[in-house]
């Protein structure tokens, strides 16, 4: 698979070699490995090895109603509330970040209300902090560490 702009981690493949799979710590199963799956896994890492967001609080396609519609968001980390602080949208690496993809993104925050936002190919990383009483954002350089959650 492709480089990503992550370090890099330590995956367990499937050794079935017809089948490519991936082992998500998350939902402790093997899955598809797709372009967008390997951000994701990249991401989990990330989350839970630099920035130490706790496995527990990590949630991997959870299901909302954006609109009266279904939807799913890539990644939702929460604080021991059950209070999801940070929303994550993962892509493919071919896909470019653009209006889209917030807009995505966006319309899950309407539900969540969340104060955090990642947006991410692998290659580029779009974070937004959102003031969710003025519903002001503004972009931020990293994501914030998990102690940082527990702050809002």
């Amino acid at each position: 698979m492709q480089a990503l702009n992550f370090p890099s981690f330590q995956f367990k493949f499937s050794p079935d070699e017809q089948r490519k799979l991936i082992y998500d710590i998350i939902r402790k199963k093997y899955v598809s490995l797709t372009p967008e799956e390997w951000v994701r896994q990249h991401v989990i890492h990330y989350l839970a090895e630099h920035l130490r967001y706790p496995l527990g609080f990590l949630s991997v396609e959870k299901m909302l109603k954006v609109n009266g519609l279904a939807k799913r968001t890539d990644i939702v980390a929460y604080i021991a509330s059950g209070t999801p602080k940070l929303i994550v949208e993962c892509k493919a690496p071919r896909i470019q970040i653009n209006q889209q993809v917030f807009d995505q993104i966006a319309r899950y925050n309407i539900t969540m209300q969340v104060p955090f936002l990642l947006v991410t190919n692998g290659l580029n990383h779009f974070v937004c902090k959102i003031d969710l009483v003025t519903k002001k954002y503004t972009f931020i350089d990293t994501i914030p560490p998990y102690h940082k959650l527990l702050t809002l």
